[in-house]
């Protein structure tokens, strides 16, 4: 009973994939929109070809020295800032976050850990007591003493909003606070950790100059900042390689974590640090040793993953199409009550559903319909949040223009049958004058498409929902 499916209602039986397709078993086509797992494409042949050479050829652990392992590592960290330089490969994310918690923890023999809101990390032990997407579940009590959460920096339903005058430094302060709060009673802080952008927690982007400030704090208590990428990685917001980057060059972590995307299905992860976090690891005298980690196949596949992304530019289709699929939201944002807020950068994309433009009420009930209704329609979207009504974009990175298309369009369409269900009148654009806010409500005005749009409304009139509705303020694109 603790083990769920998609779609519990009415569950799917996929018996093969191709590119942003699924099958089931009667031959019916799906469009996947949430597989960040196969990240190139769902069964791509040449991530197949490299598997199947490498499995003919030799499969083992790493005590033995391969080639595989040693280009592979180099061809990573070519990807990452100079001085994240040692990998330990790994099986899930799960595995490399508790690795990267041991390493911290280890460094400067703290204990402590500052997590966010509606955070997720893993499955294991040691993620769960720092995951408060899981651990809230199980009771008010539930929380460890070593554990420090954070306010999520979300502009939209946060603590601090659009509106801020300077809502990273706002939250960054949040995290000193604890930091401060947290000595006074006589504990250290091993780590921050964040995924760089929050998946789980509703697709939440951080405001730009965030992370500067929490590595900042964190580093002279003597923490490191751990980036979790298992989720937004591999080139999925199109112009940087790692979402942690959208934040700017001069922030580095001190780790940085890689799974689910890594192997385009096949289970393999990474946590890459620093020498010098490696070697007092090392120092401990406890060695380290993992049975699949970077073995040849897995290595190989990884190797081929990297090679597709490049060869078939697929960050640069993230950024196209992602623009696209934002641009086509931020229409059904003017058209339907139901959309609060549209925010995203490449393939990740979020659409925050509401009862009430000002309020933000949270349309939970309409998400989960919609999700059904798109599933009828042979679309595979989910919905996420601490809500669940944030309808969640993570699809294949080979999702193309005309798929963004069809799934708008299917959305519009059934938005306004429930409108017309529940007596909701939609905006008559015709007669309806709107003033565009200028400027994006991302701080800083950062250079990726990252949308939030919120801003002055035109009134209409229905019994369900304000009076007042938000219009789509200019978003800045790549």
């Amino acid at each position: 009973p603790s083990c769920k499916v998609f779609f519990a209602k009415d569950p799917l039986k996929i018996v093969r994939a191709q590119g942003q397709y699924m099958f089931d078993e009667k031959g019916e086509k799906y469009l996947d929109c949430i597989n960040n797992v196969a990240h190139v494409g769902h069964s791509h042949p040449y991530v197949i070809k490299a598997a199947t050479k490498q499995m003919e050829l030799l499969n083992t652990n790493s005590r033995f020295l391969h080639d595989n392992l040693v280009q592979y590592a180099q061809r990573l960290t070519a990807t990452l800032p100079e001085k994240l330089s040692v990998c330990y490969f790994v099986n899930s994310g799960s595995e490399a976050n508790d690795l990267a918690l041991r390493l911290a923890r280890q460094y400067h023999g703290h204990q402590d850990v500052i997590t966010l809101e509606n955070a997720y990390h893993g499955h294991v032990t040691s993620l769960i007591d720092i995951s408060p997407y899981k651990f809230n579940q199980l009771g008010k009590d539930s929380k460890k003493e070593f554990v420090h959460v954070a306010p999520s920096p979300d502009i939209y339903r946060g603590k601090y909003r659009e509106d801020d005058p300077d809502p990273a430094s706002a939250y960054a302060e949040e995290v000193k606070k604890i930091i401060e709060e947290t000595q006074k009673n006589g504990r250290k802080i091993a780590a921050f950790i964040a995924e760089s952008m929050q998946s789980c927690g509703g697709q939440v982007i951080p405001p730009v100059g965030y992370f500067q400030k929490v590595a900042e704090y964190v580093r002279e208590a003597g923490g490191v900042f751990i980036a979790d990428e298992v989720q937004v990685g591999f080139g999925r917001v199109g112009k940087h390689f790692w979402a942690f980057q959208l934040q700017g060059e001069d922030f580095v972590p001190d780790i940085v974590t890689m799974g689910k995307p890594i192997g385009n299905g096949h289970p393999m992860s990474c946590v890459v640090t620093t020498r010098e976090i490696a070697e007092s690891f090392g120092a401990s005298g406890l060695e380290y040793f993992n049975t699949f980690g970077g073995n040849p196949v897995s290595c190989a596949i990884g190797l081929a993953v990297l090679e597709v992304i490049e060869k078939e530019d697929l960050q640069g289709n993230a950024t196209r199409v992602g623009n696209y699929l934002l641009e086509l939201l931020a229409e059904q944002k003017e058209k339907h009550p139901l959309v609060g807020d549209i925010r995203g950068v490449g393939l990740f994309v979020g659409v925050d559903l509401v009862k009430d433009q000002q309020k933000r009420t949270p349309a939970t009930a309409e998400a989960l319909h919609l999700i059904y209704k798109l599933k009828e329609h042979q679309i595979l979207l989910s919905a996420d949040g601490p809500h669940r009504n944030i309808l969640k974009f993570k699809p294949p990175m080979c999702f193309t223009m005309e798929d963004a298309k069809h799934v708008v369009e299917t959305i519009d369409a059934l938005l306004t049958e429930m409108e017309e269900a529940t007596g909701m009148k939609t905006a008559n654009n015709a007669q309806c004058k709107r003033k565009t806010t200028e400027g994006s409500s991302q701080p800083g005005g950062a250079s990726e498409s990252i949308g939030h749009m919120n801003g002055a409304a035109c009134r209409q009139e229905n019994s369900l929902y304000s009076k007042k509705r938000s219009v789509p303020s200019k978003r800045i694109r790549t």
